[in-house]
């Protein structure tokens, strides 16, 4: 299931009292629905960058926190360092990474922006996609004067803040103002070499990057730079749009790299880059060897990598997701330096392994998961049984289109069964999550009925739990029954058109799929005897009933098709 997670990224005005940073950060640390990634204190510029994810609700309470915890304990009137900065909490970016928009993010932002104004008495500028003027899109337009601009800048009608405008006082001149905002993701990437030559390395960087290189008189290299009518230089710009890049030399490792900042990973992916500074390294006798990332990534970015390799080399992508990354890390190079480990680079896993449910039906061995059920506890039972008959009848759907899209002498067909193949994972993955929520449905159930009945309130509150969860307890496994359902369109078509030799498969992913859609059903039915609410019992039973009969009808012909190819 596709959540959304954002990142955030404070910067307070603070890089040297570790006792101040410390209690900041304790606050991301204690926060529920977050992880701290990175905390990067710096004492020459007396600035310290937190970089924390979680769900945006989650984010935006912590980022106000945090905002609410360096407001008290840092004093912009005694902060000199050598970054711009205006206010105790300088800058606040909110970043998506996954299942939300950077539209969204600009609405949490200025929701943010205005909490933090109103409740705590910092002014809030917008920038970046939050920013509420075009001209303040530019961060340095909304720190212009830095601090010391603040006396005049809070009173002027076309400087002041966005949010919390008011004369100059005390506490203003404590905490300074903050921008608040919202921006894509930037990934930090570099691209080794096989060379030492810092000038070639560059001469890539300028190649690619988006700004590009100076157009000079004459000699290309040590020519005087050309200036336009206003005497600003004359730019040849680079092949890759939202892209910095610089060229160096790294001791350690031995050899060049083109550094590079990818700050718009739409226009820009990972794998364009990589491919486009390969073909400009070739270009100059240069050889790529590899990719390190600086930081974390996304998901999606490997994901997409993957499949853009996949796809070049006209294999199917309908894989499993571990071996879809494990495909973008040996195509990159992503552990030419050192192994790579998506556990401790990728966000959302990071996230997995601090949010793992415990005792999940899906991690469970086969054999451990078959004596988990045979056991005297009511769950996980049939709805949950059924679930995971859905995902077994999808897998081999699945593994059937895969087996034709490589199949010898139909290599002209590998798109056709790669696309029944990404189907079919999407439908895995959907049964697989039903598998543990129906025995969560059930434990719901279970809660309700423990509710305290002493009085007339706790006895009406207890009837609408139990209700409410009886009706979740019923919405689940007809959800079970619509995706099982669903795995039919796979197995019918890999029965007709795919590779006949597994035929058969297609055929036993018909009989599971059939078996899931039936063995929800008992399990909608069951529920709903239990709903006070007759309409909506009757409603769900009938969409039950149906699409148990249609499941007969779909399973009786694609065992025709079966049968006929035997």
């Amino acid at each position: 299931m596709n959540r959304q997670i954002v990142e955030c990224v404070p910067n307070f005005s603070e890089g040297r009292d570790m006792n101040i940073i410390n209690q900041i950060t304790d606050v991301v640390r204690q926060a529920k629905g977050v992880r701290l990634l990175d905390v990067d204190p710096g004492e020459a510029t007396n600035r310290t960058v937190v970089t924390f994810v979680g769900s945006p609700e989650a984010v935006v309470e912590t980022a106000f926190n945090v905002i609410a915890r360096a407001a008290t304990l840092i004093d912009m009137r005694n902060h000199h360092g050598a970054h711009p900065r205006m206010g105790a909490t300088d800058v606040c970016p909110l970043i998506p990474v996954a299942g939300i928009t950077l539209e969204e993010c600009a609405e949490l932002a200025r929701r943010l922006a205005k909490r933090v104004a109103d409740e705590l008495s910092v002014p809030c500028y917008c920038y970046e996609a939050a920013a509420l003027k075009p001209e303040r899109r530019n961060l340095a337009v909304c720190r212009k004067g830095e601090y010391e601009a603040l006396p005049e800048k809070v009173n002027d009608p076309d400087r002041c803040p966005d949010f919390g405008a008011r004369p100059f006082d005390e506490q203003l001149a404590r905490t300074g103002c903050t921008a608040i905002g919202a921006r894509d993701f930037l990934i930090a990437t570099n691209f080794n070499l096989n060379t030492t030559s810092t000038r070639r390395a560059n001469a890539i960087a300028f190649d690619v990057r988006e700004k590009g290189r100076p157009v000079r008189e004459g000699n290309p290299i040590t020519g005087k730079p050309k200036k336009d009518a206003d005497g600003n230089v004359i730019m040849q710009p680079g092949t890759l749009k939202g892209t910095k890049a610089i060229g160096w030399y790294i001791d350690e490792y031995h050899r060049a790299q083109v550094s590079m900042n990818i700050t718009d990973i739409n226009a820009t992916p990972l794998h364009v880059a990589f491919d486009e500074v390969s073909r400009a390294a070739a270009a100059r006798g240069v050889r790529v060897t590899g990719t390190e990332i600086v930081g974390l990534v996304p998901k999606r970015t490997l994901l997409e990598a993957g499949r853009y390799f996949l796809e070049k080399q006209h294999r199917s992508t309908g894989i499993p997701e571990a071996d879809i990354i494990n495909i973008a890390i040996f195509s990159l190079g992503l552990d030419d330096l050192k192994p790579f480990d998506p556990k401790e680079k990728v966000i959302e896993y990071m996230l997995d392994a601090d949010e793992q449910e415990a005792n999940r039906l899906v991690d469970l061995t086969v054999a451990e998961f078959a004596n988990e059920t045979s056991r005297e506890s009511p769950a996980p039972g049939g709805g949950t049984i059924a679930a995971y008959m859905g995902a077994l009848g999808a897998a081999l759907g699945t593994m059937v289109a895969n087996l034709s899209s490589h199949k010898p002498g139909w290599d002209d067909r590998w798109n056709e069964f790669s696309q029944w193949a990404d189907k079919g994972q999407a439908l895995m993955a959907n049964l697989l999550h039903l598998v543990d929520e129906d025995t969560q449905a059930f434990n719901r159930i279970m809660a309700a009925f423990g509710m305290p009945k002493a009085t007339e309130a706790d006895r009406e509150a207890r009837t609408q739990a139990i209700q409410d969860a009886t009706l979740y307890a019923t919405q689940v496994p007809l959800r079970t029954m619509k995706e099982s359902f669903a795995a039919f369109e796979i197995c019918r078509a890999m029965a007709d058109q795919g590779n006949p030799n597994s035929v058969s498969d297609a055929g036993v992913g018909a009989l599971a799929a059939r078996a899931a859609v039936l063995g929800a059903g008992l399990n909608v039915k069951i529920n709903a005897a239990s709903l006070h609410d007759r309409n909506t019992a009757e409603s769900l039973i009938a969409e039950a009933n149906e699409l148990i009969r249609r499941a007969n009808e779909e399973e009786a012909e694609i065992l025709k098709i079966v049968e006929s190819k035997l």
